[in-house]
Parts: structure tokens; C-alpha cells; sequence
């Protein structure tokens, strides 16, 4: 008897039309590291009296479909959860493409995504998954990849694979040592590391339905967070986060044959840190930052994407 393994498991993806409808092709394999996404139902216990010590059969609750799906940040199928995130972007360039996906859209696109194990075998397409949160580290060393948080309407499963034939892509992947962090243009030196979150903060639809699902996943008012832990040097952050001032971030990765990804936040506040000295080590601070609206730029933050794929 076949066992299920990791090593065999596949994941593939492609935008709806129709939220909750998977299409009949166009699926693309896309590289995971690791998934939780799938379907639960809770069973509600009998609280009825009368039959005795031992309890009445239990009945079943609704359907709850999400899940965490880790991912490397990679030069092109990364685009695929950053149209996810922010919606399609907008392109210009003829070969390398300017992939350019903006924050502030009110409406986002539904994922099919299909998991499949072909030992036992088991292929589960997961419909209507709407990107709640996306979020990423930046440090020294490491595999660098990111967690893409779902909110999906249900779960099919069968035993053989529905997503036909699958478009591959290339994988080329950054690494910790690809990226830097600038404020307002400047290198921004002495960074030991920095966490990125931007979440959608989804409303789930939560309708009576015969089938336990939800009507649908709708984004309210985004958030952007984070944090740097910084060595302490000067205090260009900490002289920002007492007078109340903003600034603009960009953590940036680029490849050595060109690919980029480019991750602007428009307007960052910093909270004035507690300043530790906890030993004869070096003096850390970490500012937990948040981000919003800029006038000027009427968003809050840019991700730019540049690499050899066209359409998205």
C-alpha cells in the first residue's frame, strides 16, 4: 500500500472566474515549501437529556476551508500571490516585463488551488481562495520565502488530478543576500533584521447555506505592519518616531541576470523604541512600524515585480 509523502506532493494554481468556480484549465504549478490549507467540521456535541450517562450521536457544524501556504520569493511564480494580494497589476516593458501591483483595491481575485498526493492518491481542489495576509523576513542568511495566509470557500476532493494540464515556469529564486532595505532613497545601514505583513483583513460571508460553506471572503480595510531591529548607531529612526514624521521604506531583492522584486511602502510611522542595554554586546532596537495612506502617492505601498513573464 502506497504511503502519501511530501516529497511527491504537487500544488497548482489559477485565478477564477467566478468565485468558487474553478476553471476548466489554465492551472499553473507553482512551488510550496509547505501547506496547511484544508477543509474542516467540527462535531457539536448532544446536549440532550433523558437517554441515559452515555451520550447521543453528535451532528456536524459548518465547513471552515483555509489555511498557510509557505512559499520561496522567487522572480516570477511569486507574482502570482501578488496578484492575489493586490490584483492584476499593471505592465509595461516588451521582455524583461514591469510588473507593478498596487494597494487600495476594493475588489480582489479567487484562487482554485489544487493539492494533490498521487500515492494514495488524493487531489483536493480547493475554490473561491481569497488572499487574506501576506508576510515575509528579511535577515542575513537562510531560505527566504514567504507565508500566504488563505481563506477558501470549500474543498472537493477525488482521486484524480482535475486541473489538466499544467503550465510550468521557471524557477528562479532570491536569496537573503539579494535584498536591501533603503529609507527615503538612502541604504539604510546597520539592519539585523526586518518583518513585512500586509493583510487584506478579510470579512468572511458567513450566509446559511445547505452546504455549509461561505458566500465569500470580502477585503475590509488593509493593514500594513512590521518591524526592524536595527544595531544602534545614530538615531535618524528614533529622532522620525518622536517627532511623528514618515518616510518611505523599500526592501528590494535583484538577482545578478536582472530580476527584481521591489517592495515600496509609501509612508511608514515608526513608535519611539525602549532602548535596552542588556549586556556588553551591541546596543539592539526594534521598531514595530505601521504603515498608511500616502497623500502624495494616493497608496500605501507599491510592489514591483521584473521578469519574463507577461501577463499575469
Amino acid at each position: 500500500m502506497a504511503r502519501a509523502q511530501g516529497a511527491r506532493a504537487q500544488m497548482a494554481l489559477a485565478f477564477e472566474t467566478v468565485y468558487g468556480t474553478p476553471p476548466a484549465g489554465g492551472f499553473t504549478k507553482m512551488p510550496f515549501a509547505s501547506t496547511t490549507l484544508g477543509a474542516e467540521q467540527p462535531l457539536l456535541n448532544s446536549e440532550l437529556l433523558g437517554y441515559g450517562r452515555d451520550p447521543l450521536a453528535p451532528i456536524k457544524d459548518a465547513v471552515t476551508a483555509d489555511g498557510d501556504v509557505v512559499v520561496p520569493l522567487d522572480a516570477e511564480a511569486f507574482g502570482f500571490w501578488l496578484k492575489a494580494a493586490f490584483g492584476a497589476p499593471t505592465t509595461t516593458g516588451t521582455g524583461p516585463w514591469t510588473h507593478a501591483f498596487q494597494s487600495g483595491s476594493w475588489t480582489l481575485p479567487s484562487l482554485s488551488i489544487e493539492t494533490g498526493m498521487p500515492e494514495v492518491p488524493r487531489y483536493a481542489m480547493y475554490s473561491g481562495c481569497v488572499l487574506d495576509q501576506l508576510s515575509w523576513q528579511m535577515q542575513r542568511s537562510g531560505l527566504l520565502t514567504a507565508t500566504v495566509r488563505l481563506v477558501a470557500q470549500g474543498e472537493t476532493v477525488g482521486t484524480a488530478s482535475s486541473a489538466g494540464a499544467l503550465a510550468d515556469i521557471a524557477l528562479k529564486r532570491f536569496g537573503h543576500f539579494n535584498g536591501q532595505v533603503t529609507r527615503n532613497g538612502s541604504a539604510l545601514g546597520n539592519v539585523v533584521s526586518a518583518d513585512i505583513t500586509y493583510a487584506n483583513n478579510l470579512d468572511r460571508i458567513e450566509t446559511i447555506r445547505s452546504d455549509g460553506r461561505i458566500d465569500g471572503a470580502d477585503p475590509s480595510i488593509a493593514a500594513l505592519t512590521g518591524s526592524i531591529e536595527v544595531r544602534f548607531a545614530d538615531s535618524t529612526l528614533v529622532t522620525q518616531a518622536i517627532n511623528g514624521e514618515a518616510c518611505e521604506m523599500e526592501f528590494a531583492y535583484v538577482l545578478p541576470s536582472g530580476e527584481s522584486f521591489t517592495f515600496t511602502v509609501h509612508a511608514v510611522y515608526l513608535p519611539r523604541p525602549r532602548i535596552e542595554i542588556s549586556g556588553p554586546q551591541g546596543v539592539q532596537a526594534t521598531f514595530d512600524w505601521q504603515a498608511a495612506r500616502d497623500g502624495a502617492v494616493g497608496r500605501m505601498c507599491t510592489a514591483t515585480l521584473i521578469n519574463d513573464i507577461e501577463v499575469y
